[in-house]
């Protein structure tokens, strides 16, 4: 065979295989895009915030030491239960007995030189009025002299027993105070319920927790009749909560169980964490914290144990809704500034609000199937549920529209062929439109 029949012979095969791709590719575009078709329906709806924390009692107590000493005694243990004014735990009193006998002699003392103070300054104002009769009857008896020494020892007299009486008051203050540091030594149930933490063991030191709130921490009694599992809502979330929600509380270590709450607390400040105050770093995300109370706790829960809860914040009943996974977005109409809502306008700058430049605007909508055909139509959603919106405008009951696979919704162009799939693909349950 000559070259150039091979070269004609080699121009065919190639001309033919682009005419066969171009056909398959037409046969394709006329057959669509498979993708998943869903009727436009009516449904219940519910919307929830979901959000993890920990079981906590409404109220507890934990109990630190206000003295340093050795723990001699400890009464009861970890999960007992105890009644208001139960001995709990003794402190080696040794010192304190001895700072209080210490102080008592003290007072003792104190009060009789006050005695003795008291008898001076009365013989002092005996003698005083003595020197002043003698001195009227006959000044030549009783010099001035003499009269104003009797006036210095009586004021003097006088000064001693004011300054005896307030060592009496310190002495008694003194008394009291080794007195109430005494009976700090012994501690007792300060409110009943159960002790949820013992942190020390007889033989340890208890020292006052002054700079850390652990570091004197002797053991916690939570009263356990009223139980709440605190939260963590995001800044984003927390806004559609209200005080009253009803609420799905999931205990890990009760794991076929529900539980049924409210929303009691809804944190006005957030949390603060170390990243809170290191600079440059308010961007990121905060949280609030949202207690809620159980209705009907499980006997055998504890502080601490890992919840999660469900928070309803809306519902809708027999609403016009779609699939999640349906709802994408598109560049729609072009506007003008003028155009523009007055949040998007506020947000501009003087010289940006001058200029009537024209911008494009995404907008949120689905994609609607008539006769093989996908249009792009802008709806507005309401309420998310779990896996559907309220749709408020947009469709109506009974429309055909694209509902999966995802990537396929992605990827779909205005004015695209559509073929629905023989089966639905597992895909199509995942995520939101982009």
């Amino acid at each position: 065979m000559s070259k150039r029949n091979k070269v004609l012979l080699g121009g065919g095969g190639a001309a033919l295989l682009v005419i066969l791709v171009m056909v398959s590719a037409s046969a394709k575009r006329e057959k669509g895009i498979e993708v998943r078709f869903e009727q436009v329906g009516r449904r219940d709806l519910v919307a929830a915030v979901t959000a993890s924390g920990k079981i906590q009692p409404k109220k507890k107590v934990d109990i630190s030491a206000d003295i340093t000493g050795r723990i001699t005694r400890i009464a009861v243990r970890e999960g007992d239960l105890v009644q208001k004014g139960q001995f709990l735990l003794q402190i080696d009193a040794t010192i304190y007995e001895s700072n209080m006998q210490r102080a008592k002699a003290a007072r003792s003392s104190a009060e009789a030189g006050a005695v003795q103070a008291r008898a001076n300054r009365d013989q002092a104002q005996r003698s005083l009025l003595r020197t002043k009769e003698l001195r009227e009857q006959n000044p030549n008896l009783i010099s001035q002299e003499q009269l104003e020494q009797a006036q210095t020892a009586y004021d003097v007299a006088e000064a001693n027993f004011t300054a005896a009486q307030h060592m009496v008051e310190q002495s008694r203050a003194g008394f009291q105070e080794a007195r109430d540091q005494l009976a700090k030594t012994r501690l007792t149930a300060p409110m009943p319920g159960r002790v949820t933490r013992l942190a020390v063991e007889e033989g340890e030191v208890a020292v006052p927790g002054t700079f850390s709130r652990e570091t004197g921490l002797l053991l916690t009694i939570s009263d356990l009749t009223v139980i709440q599992t605190t939260v963590n809502v995001d800044e984003t979330d927390v806004v559609r909560l209200h005080i009253g929600d009803s609420v799905e509380v999931t205990i890990d270590a009760f794991p076929d169980t529900t539980f049924e709450g409210r929303v009691t607390k809804i944190s006005n400040s957030a949390i603060l964490t170390a990243a809170s105050n290191i600079p440059g770093q308010n961007d990121r995300a905060v949280d609030y914290e949202v207690e809620i109370t159980l209705a009907d706790p499980p006997d055998e829960v504890r502080p601490d144990l890992s919840a999660t809860a469900r928070i309803v914040t809306d519902t809708r009943r027999q609403s016009l809704a779609i699939p999640i996974i349906a709802l994408t977005v598109r560049e729609h109409t072009p506007v003008t500034t003028e155009q523009r809502p007055a949040t998007e306008a506020k947000a501009q700058t003087p010289g940006d609000s001058a200029k009537r430049e024209e911008r494009k605007k995404e907008t949120e909508g689905v994609f609607i199937v008539h006769n093989g055909v996908a249009t792009f139509r802008p709806v507005k959603v309401g309420i998310a549920g779990e896996e559907h919106f309220e749709v408020i405008d947009g469709v109506t009951q009974g429309d055909t529209i694209v509902a999966g696979p995802y990537q396929s919704i992605r990827d779909l162009k205005e004015g695209a062929r559509v073929r629905g799939t023989t089966q639905p693909s597992d895909t199509t349950r995942r995520g939101g439109g982009s």
